[in-house]
């Protein structure tokens, strides 16, 4: 009977041992810190004048982007004009001309400026038989179109800048533009947090 409550203690202190030893090691685990060499939050944060994400596109999608926001864009207007990207930058449209409607398509080289944004030269015009200069056609589009107050348009230049540092998202994030390659079909934008007013 002695020998039969011993096994019995020795059962109970093992057990008691198990689950004691268990709860020390689980909650030295828990409270003790795993990464011991991590950076100042200072030093994690993206420096000012860099970009938080890097863009790579192809023109499929940005003209998918581009229909989206100008289809919004003139979802009030009667006069519709589309803008996408073949291997070059097309402006397809219709203004009137002596009562009658003419459809024009006017083609652009697109240039990243110093400060991420784009500048369209004008480089070509299909107007049917017409031979009209493309200054005079670019006068014609600015009366008869409504573009967005980042978009300007220079007849006397034959250049369309997209100013896309005005171009500013809801929570004040903004994009450049860093690279475009509409032949080799490689076009990059950076994203940017919104600039401290400092």
């Amino acid at each position: 009977m002695r020998k039969k409550m011993n096994a019995w203690k020795i059962a109970f202190l093992v057990l008691v041992g198990i689950l004691v030893g268990s709860g020390i090691f689980l909650t030295t685990r828990v409270l003790s810190t795993r990464e011991t060499n991590l950076p100042p939050s200072s030093e994690t944060t993206i420096p000012e004048g860099s970009p938080v994400l890097t863009m790579n596109m192809d023109k499929k999608k940005l003209n998918t982007v581009m229909e989206y926001f100008l289809t919004e864009y003139q979802k009030d207007s009667d006069i519709k004009y589309e803008f996408y990207l073949e291997n070059q930058a097309l402006l397809k449209g219709q203004f009137s001309l002596l009562g009658a409607d003419i459809n024009f398509y006017l083609y652009f080289d697109p240039y990243v400026m110093d400060n991420g944004n784009v500048q369209l030269r004008a480089r070509d015009l299909s107007i049917g038989t017409l031979n009209l200069p493309v200054s005079e056609v670019m006068s014609m589009i600015v009366r008869s179109y409504k573009f967005p107050d980042w978009v300007e348009v220079s007849p006397k230049d034959q250049t369309i800048e997209l100013k896309l540092d005005q171009f500013k998202m809801k929570n004040g994030m903004f994009i450049k533009a860093d690279h475009i390659d509409l032949v080799g079909d490689d076009i990059q934008f950076g994203l940017y947090l919104p600039q401290s007013d400092e």
